[in-house]
């Protein structure tokens, strides 16, 4: 059994990883194939299902990391290479045929891209310290680049509040530093202020998913939807901060 996340259910057998599926399993799975054959490496192998119908992927090997974060997750190169992960994922993604696609999660609109729509360290593989891979794609879906790049900044800058407990002690001006330097990394056409702006507005949606995940059943998420609203208010309250001599045109 592995475990981490709150989605749950997921095994390893050997070199692959096995779990329940869903309605979208195909969608993700061909997916996934789409990107492999775009170059995209550091995703996992869809392998199908197996006898007992659960959807099949490859292994990646290494560190998947939990809270609390080590040190490593919050160097500098980590921010850069989950940014350059995020831009070659989008260029990959471009022209997948999403006709009859099934999602778990909503399209938001505009759908520029695929979105991995968790890109956060729990979701991400590490060998020697150094990111190698981004698993757990069962909600991909369609959306605006900034939609992926805010929650990746929201986790990985961090945009959050101080006291939120998950994350290291950093300055206001820190956070706006690194943030200019993730955006950097990803590249045009995303700008600071459309990632800050959409960063309220991804919480906000993560807030309602959680809370209605918890009032079905899901006790573990107690206090997270909570948690989130917070977080995105100390984002709108600091707009100033994080876009104050940031590019605010393409």
């Amino acid at each position: 059994m592995l475990t981490g996340g709150t989605m749950g259910g997921a095994v390893r057998v050997g070199d692959t990883v096995r779990r329940p599926p869903g309605p979208w399993t195909p969608t993700v799975q061909r997916f996934l194939r789409h990107l492999h054959g775009q170059g995209v490496t550091w995703v996992p192998t869809p392998l199908g299902t197996d006898e007992e119908g659960r959807d099949v992927l490859s292994h990646l090997p290494g560190e998947v990391p939990q809270y609390p974060l080590p040190a490593y997750v919050w160097d500098e190169d980590v921010l850069v290479t989950a940014a350059g992960f995020l831009a070659q994922l989008h260029r990959a993604g471009a022209d997948f045929d999403s006709s009859g696609a099934v999602w778990q999660l909503p399209v938001h609109e505009p759908a520029e891209v695929v979105c991995h729509n968790d890109a956060a360290p729990y979701n991400m593989v590490f060998r020697d310290e150094r990111l190698t891979g981004l698993v757990d794609w069962d909600t991909a879906s369609p959306g605006p680049r900034a939609w992926d790049l805010a929650y990746l900044a929201y986790r990985l800058v961090p945009l959050t509040d101080p006291a939120n407990p998950d994350v290291p002690a950093t300055s206001t001006a820190e956070r706006a530093r690194r943030l200019r330097v993730l955006c950097e990394a990803y590249g045009s056409p995303v700008r600071v202020d459309d990632v800050v702006a959409t960063a309220v507005r991804r919480l906000d949606d993560l807030a309602a998913f959680t809370a209605a995940r918890h009032a079905a059943g899901q006790d573990e998420l107690a206090g997270h939807a909570d948690l989130y609203r917070r977080d995105a208010r100390w984002i709108a309250a600091h707009v100033a901060e994080f876009t104050a001599g940031a590019p605010r045109t393409d």
